[in-house]
C-alpha cells in the first residue's frame, strides 16, 4: 500500500487473514486495527498513510501488510465491519426497547453507518472490482435488520403496516447522505421527522 515498507510487527503469522480463523488475541488486535483504520479515514481520507493506521492501532505496519496486502483489502473490511455493527444492533435495541423505540433508535444508528459510508465513498466508487460485492452485503445484512424491527413496531400498531422495510432502508440512506453535508445533527434530525412520518395513521393495539 502507497509502497510503504513492510517490516514485520507483532507475532500473528504471515499471511493469516481477516477471513480465516484467528486466536482470541489476535482477533482483538483486528478489532482495533479495523477501529483505527475507519477513525483515520474519517479524518486523513482513505489514502491515508498506512503507518498512521498503524499507530493509532497501537500495532506495527507489518501486522496491517499481514491482514491487509492491499489497500483495497483494508477498505472492503472496514466497511463490512460497519455494516455488521449496524446489523448487530438491531436485536440489542428489540430487547432493550419498546418496538417503536427500538425502530428510532435503529435508525439513528444507521445514520452513524451512512456518516462511515460517506467516509469511504472515494474508494468505494473508484471502480475498482474489489468493491463489487458490497452493495449485496449491505442488503443481506440490513434489510433483515430493519425488516424485523419494523415488523414488529407495526404489530405493535406503533407505525403503519403499509410500508415496505426496503423502501425505509433506501428512504434513510438517501436522506442521511443529503442531510449529511449539513452536519450529523440535521442528518439525525431528518431521519427522526422520517420516523414520525411512520406513525401516521398506525392503528393503536
Amino acid at each position: 500500500m502507497n509502497g510503504e515498507s513492510k517490516e514485520q510487527g507483532d507475532g500473528l503469522k504471515p499471511g493469516e487473514r481477516a477471513d480465516r480463523p484467528v486466536r482470541a488475541d489476535a482477533k482483538r488486535n483486528l478489532d482495533g486495527l479495523l477501529q483505527a483504520a475507519m477513525a483515520v479515514f474519517a479524518t486523513s481520507g482513505v489514502d491515508a498513510p498506512v503507518r498512521e493506521i498503524a499507530e493509532k492501532a497501537g500495532v506495527g505496519i507489518g501486522t496491517v501488510y499481514r491482514h491487509f496486502p492491499e489497500r483495497s483489502d483494508l477498505v472492503v473490511a472496514v466497511f463490512r465491519r460497519e455494516i455488521d455493527a449496524c446489523a448487530d444492533a438491531a436485536p440489542v435495541l428489540a430487547a432493550e426497547h419498546p418496538p417503536g423505540e427500538a425502530l428510532a433508535r435503529w435508525m439513528q444508528r444507521f445514520v452513524d453507518f451512512i456518516a462511515a459510508k460517506r467516509g469511504l465513498a472515494a474508494a468505494l466508487h473508484s471502480g475498482n472490482p474489489a468493491f463489487d460485492p458490497l452493495p449485496a452485503y449491505f442488503l443481506q445484512r440490513l434489510q433483515p435488520a430493519i425488516r424485523s424491527l419494523l415488523a414488529a413496531a407495526a404489530a405493535a400498531g406503533e407505525v403503519r403496516t403499509d410500508i415496505a422495510a426496503e423502501d425505509l432502508l433506501n428512504a434513510a440512506a438517501s436522506l442521511s447522505m443529503h442531510a449529511y453535508a449539513q452536519g450529523p445533527e440535521h442528518a439525525r434530525r431528518m431521519v427522526s421527522l422520517l420516523v414520525d412520518g411512520l406513525r401516521y395513521g398506525a392503528v393503536p393495539r
